[in-house]
């Protein structure tokens, strides 16, 4: 049996917040592990504590309780190898498409060529080729979603956490906007961290699912996704699996 990697190891996460009502618990004895090159889905319903727990995966936050692991030691604060992709995306509408990608080298001193070069790689890859004067405003919104993928890409994240991105477009974008995702990770694997609230997409994307219950968030279940890429959503296999899924959680299918 091949030895596994773990990228990330989540252990016993729990966070509380105190407000006007009192204390509130969003996470709960969270666990679970990440592992190298995989497309991992979260999935959960909505206001479960799933953006509480990524921005505490991400360094963002902090937890009241538990470990969070990176390559197997303790982590603490931002960590420059992980990038993240909001489902509302802080695209400057004054920066044209290039502008928007190249922005993190900037921040991190490149010379022009050299961030030109890397930021037309991944403008390349996400399909946005033609597109690079282009401003947002300018652009669908599956194409500005395809920008924040650029941009986090071209920060060489060794992992990559979507909160929900694609959860504000359309059906049809949606789907499209998943196996462009999909082709993008086959093409340039790294470790990815996705999460939503769809048990469809889930099951279209994920190598594995961990699914969380309602708020506090707990791990209800964690389910291998052993079906080839590209996916069938009509198969037995899979209308199988999502039905499964769907028995064992609140979730609308």
């Amino acid at each position: 049996m091949d030895k596994i990697n773990f990228k990330m190891e989540i252990r016993q996460l729990s966070k509380t917040f105190f407000g006007s009502k009192g204390y509130f618990t969003a996470i709960e004895g969270v666990s679970f592990d990440v592992r190298d090159g995989e497309f991992l889905v979260i999935l959960g319903p909505g206001h479960c504590g799933k953006t509480v727990l990524l921005n505490i995966i991400a360094g963002l936050d902090t937890q009241t309780s538990g470990e969070v692991l990176y390559d197997g030691k303790a982590m603490a604060g931002v960590n420059g190898e992980i990038s993240m992709v909001f489902q509302k995306l802080a695209l400057m509408s004054f920066k044209t498409v290039m502008q928007n990608v190249e922005l993190g080298l900037k921040f991190r001193g490149m010379s022009k060529k050299e961030r030109r070069a890397i930021s037309q790689k991944y403008i390349d890859l996400v399909g946005l080729t033609g597109f690079e004067k282009s401003y947002p405003y300018q652009l669908s919104g599956g194409m500005k979603q395809r920008v924040g993928i650029a941009r986090a890409y071209a920060n060489d994240p060794k992992v990559l956490i979507m909160d929900e991105p694609f959860g504000q477009l359309d059906a049809q974008t949606r789907y499209a906007m998943q196996e462009e995702l999909l082709r993008t990770w086959e093409q340039d694997k790294r470790t990815v961290v996705f999460v939503t609230s769809n048990i469809e997409e889930a099951v279209f994307l994920g190598d594995r699912i961990v699914l969380l219950s309602e708020c506090p968030a707990r791990v209800k279940e964690v389910y291998p996704v052993d079906l080839p890429k590209p996916r069938d959503m009509t198969s037995a296999a899979f209308l199988g699996l999502r039905k499964e899924i769907s028995n064992n959680t609140d979730l609308a299918i």
